[in-house]
């Protein structure tokens, strides 16, 4: 095979890193160590570029939405996403790096190696619930060998889905934002039992009960069934046309029903937020209703809040802020007016309740799991629970992080952190022991602006800022004491992945180093 120059040696420095087009197609060349490797050159998850990103100590990290790639083996070591980075071969001759194999260089995903079920192993692991975490569990399973019997059941109708899509994207189709297609689980003997809901678990006899009264045996088992979308206690709740989304089917009906409506969205959460982007301009008017001053303020904090108040204010989204929510109004059982505490009469053809979620956890009750006042599910650093071999992760999860100063236990609802546990789950119940070590990352997109934030922020006392909030182009950084807390960025890549590389090395970033620079630290990401 005929090899084809990559680039000299000297257009490459050690840790450093430069992506090169071969036919038309992205290749990350690393130089670490003195020694070189090529992988994709792009992000497994999105397609992002992986050379606009973070490198540190062999490992390469996803300026969009934080997913991690060991440079030597192309495996996927933090998430979102499912699959590894091909690699290639190169060689080093007269000054100059020439690929060696090129093998399939249009392909950008390789799923790692992984075994079937095997007759003569008789365990049977359950996985409870159909979103990221069960999924990656599954497969880091088969990854680390277990050739037992695997189970997923999810109530849900449809396979394991992009969930984060469907605020973004609300007319997407269950098959196209599936996480795996069907032939996928029946070629790697994971079995998905669509549709059915665990009603009981019994610790003791080790079965689990379906909504059909039928059980099922285990012999390790995994929890990951999510939040449940809030409802509120006012009047007129149940009226027509008054959604939640949790579902496609959820998307589907509230982008249909509001086509060219009066909508008010209840709570300027994330999800609320990001559905009024989407349906911006697609509805006769939009307001958003809820009791804090600006949108994110809790997390984001007061200035940026505004920042993304005036993005929806400049595409006619209309905010009553500061604002109690009295009830919901209706003629013939159909929403009609949505009514505030001060008496505005809000006309609403429909309504979305973006209020939060609560841990679907309420089939655990009296199971012998422990759970928290709040209903999540206490685990230690290896997600297991208070009961030997029931593992537990994702959004229902209190879990130790290790970026608090006494590891607190920590419930964290991002598609990120539900990977990694899935990931930490699986290898725990595989039995290679692995503590949770992993740092918060997410993302949220309107309006074609895209803010990462990483670390975690709860309980920050100052918010200091770079860049230009009008344009708005910006670095955040949360503090608490002399400590950099969380950092957020707006069209400021990769500072938000590089942060989040510091923090995983257990690295802190200090105040004094952002106050006049906010690029300072980074040179602290060394090999």
């Amino acid at each position: 095979m005929t090899q084809q120059l990559l680039c000299n040696v000297d257009d490459i420095q050690d840790g450093g890193m430069k992506e090169v087009e071969i036919d038309g197609n992205k290749i990350l060349l690393v130089q670490e160590c003195e020694q070189y490797y090529a992988v994709g050159g792009k992000c497994s998850h999105y397609g992002a570029p992986l050379a606009n990103g973070s490198l540190c100590k062999g490992v390469v990290r996803c300026p969009w939405h934080g997913a991690c790639f060991d440079v030597k083996t192309g495996d996927i070591e933090d998430f979102p996403g499912l699959d590894s980075l091909p690699t290639y071969q190169v060689v080093v001759k007269s000054g100059k790096i020439y690929l060696k194999d090129g093998g399939n260089l249009a392909s950008t995903k390789r799923v790692k190696s992984m075994c079937r079920q095997n007759a003569d192993n008789r365990k049977t692991f359950i996985l409870i619930g159909g979103g990221p975490a069960s999924v990656v569990c599954s497969e880091t399973l088969r990854q680390e060998g277990f050739t037992g019997r695997i189970v997923i059941i999810s109530k849900e109708p449809t396979l394991p889905y992009d969930r984060p899509k469907l605020s973004k994207a609300m007319d997407s189709k269950p098959e196209a934002i599936a996480l795996r297609n069907e032939e996928f689980y029946k070629n790697y003997d994971i079995e998905i039992k669509k549709g059915h809901e665990v009603v009981s678990v019994d610790v003791k006899s080790k079965t689990v009960q379906l909504y059909d009264r039928k059980k099922l045996s285990f012999d390790s088992l995994f929890i990951a069934t999510g939040g449940k979308p809030r409802s509120l206690p006012i009047k007129g709740v149940d009226l027509q046309n008054v959604f939640t989304l949790r579902t496609p089917a959820d998307a589907k009906k509230i982008y249909e029903a509001a086509q060219g409506k009066h909508v008010v969205v209840i709570g300027s959460s994330f999800i609320g937020l990001e559905v009024a982007s989407c349906l911006a301009g697609k509805v006769k008017s939009l307001s958003v209703v809820d009791m804090i001053q600006v949108p994110f303020q809790k997390i984001l904090g007061q200035r940026i809040g505004q920042v993304f108040q005036k993005l929806h204010e400049d595409k006619g989204v209309k905010f009553h802020l500061n604002a109690g929510l009295e009830e919901l109004k209706g003629r013939e059982g159909v929403l009609t007016d949505v009514v505030l505490k001060d008496k505005t009469k809000l006309s609403a053809d429909v309504c979305i309740l973006g209020v939060g979620v609560v841990p679907g956890t309420g089939f655990l009750k009296g199971s012998g799991i422990e759970l928290s006042d709040r209903g999540f599910v206490s685990v230690n650093q290896n997600l297991e629970t208070n009961i030997k071999d029931v593992y537990a992760g994702g959004d229902i999860v209190e879990f130790p992080l290790f970026i608090t100063p006494d590891n607190s236990k920590v419930n964290i609802q991002h598609w990120q952190m539900a990977h990694q546990h899935g990931r930490v789950g699986g290898r725990n119940m595989a039995g290679i022991k692995t503590d949770i070590k992993s740092v918060p990352y997410f993302w949220t997109v309107m309006y074609g602006k895209s803010v990462r934030y990483t670390g975690y922020g709860v309980g920050f006392d100052d918010v200091i800022i770079h860049g230009d909030l009008e344009a708005p182009k910006f670095a955040a950084f949360y503090t608490k004491g002399d400590n950099v807390v969380a950092v957020a960025s707006l069209a400021y890549d990769p500072i938000v992945s590089q942060a989040a590389q510091l923090l995983t090395q257990g690295e802190q970033i200090k105040k004094s180093e952002i106050k006049d620079d906010p690029n300072t630290w980074t040179k602290r990401l060394s090999n």
